[in-house]
């Protein structure tokens, strides 16, 4: 199944954040499978080149200018698709913000606008398109619909000077898992993706800049960065195709990635070892055992710098 392939033929799909990077890519790669897409973004000019970008290639889409976050905002989008294509059949909540600092320099504003845009940003979206798909459900009697919520390496693992970041994307992801059980009767899938790519988010990370440089004077990305996970926005966005798609009905509460030459099915936290002792632990008695039955199943934090590539 390649993007262009029309596999979504006759679907409407709402993509937060598409005027630049991954979510351009997800917007044009949908719109090449078939699907109609409403485009968003709070930057009018990048919205509006996207969506001729997509009816130069044969697709149909539209812009909707407003900032992810207010319930409001949700409901436009959720709106937007239903009046000019008639009804939704996905949400990709991809619209971020960074505000990169090191905690003791990251302001209260650092923390909140992160939050707002990729943490409530997502759960307004999720709420107001799982709405839409009950009511659809309730008009034509077929229920289902498709939630991806866009989750970030940043969030499985740590990624220095992103306390913020790192906070919402794990969110997210425990979100994804919650809303896939809730939704589940209605025939919805939720799924979490987790994209790896070089993209001006992540210019700022010093051993990327002159990779993302390249992939914007349209050079290919080094076959050792593929090899290891690490690709461009177009290399995601077979994946959303797939997911957005009627061959991945069964998928769902995944946390699944892809980057350059990798895709990766995240596990979900689970115990890792665990010891018992009848009438319970004082502090001593955990202090005696956690060296000889606990610590050798402590777990990695920190990836290998270039598994940091999304932002």
């Amino acid at each position: 199944m390649s993007e262009g392939e029309a596999v979504l033929t006759g679907k409407v799909a709402v993509v937060t954040g598409s005027g630049r990077g991954l979510g351009r890519a997800y917007a044009r790669a949908i719109a090449a499978a078939g699907a109609f897409v409403v485009v968003n973004d709070v930057d009018a000019d990048a919205a509006a080149d996207v969506v001729a970008e997509i009816e130069a290639a044969g697709g149909r889409a539209v812009p909707v200018i407003a900032p992810v976050g207010p319930t409001a905002t949700a409901g436009a989008l959720v709106a937007a698709a239903v009046e000019h294509f008639g009804r939704l059949d996905a949400m990709v909540t991809n619209a971020g913000v960074l505000r990169d600092r090191s905690i003791g320099k990251m302001t209260d504003d650092d923390f909140d606008v992160v939050v707002e845009t990729h943490l409530r940003g997502t759960f307004t979206c999720a709420r107001a398109a799982l709405a839409r798909f009950k009511e659809q459900a309730n008009e034509d009697q077929q229920s289902g619909g498709r939630l991806v919520l866009v989750g970030s390496p940043a969030g499985q693992r740590a990624s220095f000077g992103q306390t913020n970041y790192s906070s919402v994307k794990a969110g997210i992801v425990g979100m994804a898992r919650t809303l896939a059980v809730e939704a589940a009767r209605a025939q919805v899938t939720v799924n979490a993706l987790i994209p790896v790519a070089l993209t001006r988010m992540v210019a700022t990370v010093p051993v990327f800049a002159e990779a993302v440089a390249a992939v914007e004077r349209g050079e290919p990305v080094p076959a050792e960065l593929r090899e290891r996970g690490v690709g461009t926005a177009e290399d995601v966005a077979p994946l959303l195709v797939y997911l957005l798609s009627d061959a991945a009905a069964g998928i769902t509460g995944q946390a699944l990635g892809v980057g350059g030459d990798k895709i990766s099915v995240w596990s979900h936290p689970t115990v890792a070892a665990e010891t018992s002792r009848t009438g319970g632990w004082s502090a001593q008695a955990i202090a005696e055992a956690f060296p000889g039955e606990l610590a050798q199943h402590l777990q990695p934090y920190a990836p290998d710098l270039p598994a940091e590539a999304s932002r």
